[in-house]
């Protein structure tokens, strides 16, 4: 859990590199898999992690720290979002380590979005913390925090073999054993599959009308709304005759109601 201050600088960070993120189409999962690297690397000395959020250092020693650290051996989005979150404000010093790991998960949300997978990746997810409730022994493994993190990552591996994922579900699933972070690893894919549906949701657009969507109708809903939130969405058809006629849309807390039912309601409240 962020204190205000973390919370405000993670918004603004995933504000600021979500669309960048976007357009970055295949590239963005190397992107996620930097930032998780560079995650790794503050989990793993704490001195670096206090230097980087120390209040009392300017923005611009802290960018050149991981300049430093960084410079030719990430792509230039790892390095710029590593930049912002260096630069940002944290109420305390492991705040960045989690900040990074957020918009390293957001990274590969995105690619799965650019192949239309990412409800794929959040369905492929659930399904292995459901596999997973009922073999403690095999949870017990791939959370054991005296065990070598590739020797973890193996033998997940040997428990997916065969399977036909997304190559972002076995990224994040090997993320969650790899670089435990003091987690339990079905808690992690639990948080995941929170994660990913809250991604997915952010861009979901649901229509509720009283018979199916036209395609046209569908593709013009798609078309002004990616369009208006400068990514692709996807369309949510709700068939309900109650509504009468007419369409409700909603996306996040916006929403747009000119069906019959409503407007009937509201002449219902004029009369009154």
């Amino acid at each position: 859990m962020y204190g205000e201050t973390s919370s405000s600088s993670v918004k603004a960070v995933l504000k600021t590199y979500g669309p960048k993120l976007d357009k970055a189409g295949a590239a963005a999962k190397t992107v996620g898999d930097e930032l998780f690297d560079f995650a790794a690397i503050l989990d793993a000395n704490r001195q670096l992690e206090r230097s980087l959020t120390d209040p009392s250092r300017s923005a611009d020693d802290k960018t050149k720290l991981v300049r430093a650290i960084l410079a030719g051996k990430v792509r230039p989005l790892t390095l710029e979002i590593v930049e912002s979150l260096v630069a940002s404000n944290w109420s305390r010093p492991a705040d960045i380590a989690d900040a990074t790991e957020d918009v390293a998960v957001e990274a590969l949300l995105c690619e799965a979005d650019s192949r239309g997978k990412c409800s794929a990746v959040s369905i492929q997810l659930s399904q292995l913390s459901s596999a997973l409730l009922n073999l403690p022994v095999v949870r017990q493994r791939l959370s054991d925090s005296h065990a070598e993190p590739e020797t973890r990552v193996k033998f997940l591996n040997t428990l997916l073999k065969g399977q036909a994922l997304d190559p972002v579900t076995v990224d994040l699933a090997e993320h969650a054993t790899r670089d435990l972070r003091n987690r339990r690893y079905l808690s992690t894919i639990n948080w995941l599959i929170d994660v990913a549906a809250e991604h997915r949701d952010r861009y979901m657009v649901t229509v509720t009308s009283a018979v199916p969507l036209k395609d046209e109708q569908f593709q013009k809903i798609k078309a002004v709304y990616s369009k208006k939130v400068g990514r692709q969405v996807f369309v949510n058809s709700v068939v309900d005759p109650k509504v009468l006629g007419g369409m409700r849309i909603q996306m996040g807390s916006e929403v747009t109601d000119n069906t019959v039912a409503a407007q009937l309601q509201n002449l219902k409240r004029a009369v009154a």
